[in-house]
């Protein structure tokens, strides 16, 4: 895994000599220790947060056993990572726009470890990769657990994010994930951070997000930052029925002003926008910095 992630780090933080260098892509992986904690619908709205402040997102599906972003945003690709790995297709040609003003890389359902490709293939699917240096922000949505696959797209990004829930199962798997990339990732040169969805009220995601850093620094010696949380909203859910991504769907409601927030947190900026609810999450959100 290390070889693997080594060349992934030098493709996707350095990049390819080809690419202006004025211009660095900022790589966020966005990972789970568990699957069924929003990893996929943060991916997303995330991107289209991002893209609202004028940057060009990418979002590639690196889960590639159970792709679902194309099926989130209710696109249905034609080409995706399968045929790249298998060099039926480039980069360039798999890339899919979606009306959103964001593009994504669907993931290769049903196709298991990197791993396993040959070294001709693996190489080529690196390079390729490199062609993502386009865009301002990668989000690589990753698949959940920790396979060699997920280790390696979080070493070469340049943060981490960890979703989890206020479930004991998810923030024992959330810190499970933490310790295994502290343990396995050489030279951990990452910002670790964590977000904490479906929660019912700001203190809730705080006392969770404090749970999972106090242990992570105590046992791990790691230091976690407490990104932001995401109300438990009915809106969500509904998003995903429709296909249709809740910051496009309920783009002033509890949910999709989380995110803002934190896309916001992520750039260090100060997010300003109406008032009510959103001055009200702001006020929180500046008290857990």
């Amino acid at each position: 895994m290390a070889d693997q992630a080594e060349q992934l780090r030098e493709l996707m933080r350095k990049k390819n000599n080809s690419v202006d260098n004025a211009k660095k892509t900022r790589v966020l992986a966005i990972s789970s220790g568990k699957g069924g904690v929003g990893k996929t619908n943060l991916s997303i709205n995330l991107a289209l947060a991002y893209a609202q402040m004028g940057k060009k997102v990418i979002v590639m599906d690196a889960d590639l056993g159970l792709a679902n972003v194309n099926v989130v945003l209710g696109v249905i690709p034609k080409y995706n990572l399968y045929h790249l790995i298998r060099k039926q297709k480039t980069m360039r040609e798999i890339i899919l726009n979606t009306s959103y003003g964001i593009q994504i890389v669907a993931g290769a359902s049903g196709f298991s470890q990197i791993a396993n490709l040959t070294e001709d293939e693996r190489n080529n699917f690196i390079f390729e990769l490199s062609e993502l240096a386009m865009a301002d922000i990668l989000i690589i949505d990753t698949g959940a657990g920790v396979s060699n696959n997920v280790l390696s797209f979080i070493a070469a990004a340049d943060d981490a994010l960890i979703v989890t829930t206020p479930e004991p199962t998810a923030i024992t798997d959330a810190y499970g994930i933490i310790k295994i990339i502290a343990t396995e990732i050489d030279n951990l040169n990452l910002g670790l951070k964590l977000v904490v969805n479906r929660v019912k009220s700001a203190s809730e995601g705080k006392k969770v997000a404090q749970r999972v850093i106090n242990i992570a620094g105590q046992f791990l010696n790691v230091k976690v930052d407490y990104l932001g949380f995401i109300y438990d909203d009915p809106a969500v859910q509904a998003s995903v029925i429709k296909q249709k991504p809740f910051l496009i769907n309920d783009p002033k409601g509890k949910a999709s002003i989380c995110v803002k927030h934190i896309s916001s947190r992520l750039e260090h900026v100060e997010y300003k926008e109406g008032s009510g609810i959103t001055r009200f999450l702001r006020r929180l959100m500046g008290r857990m910095g």
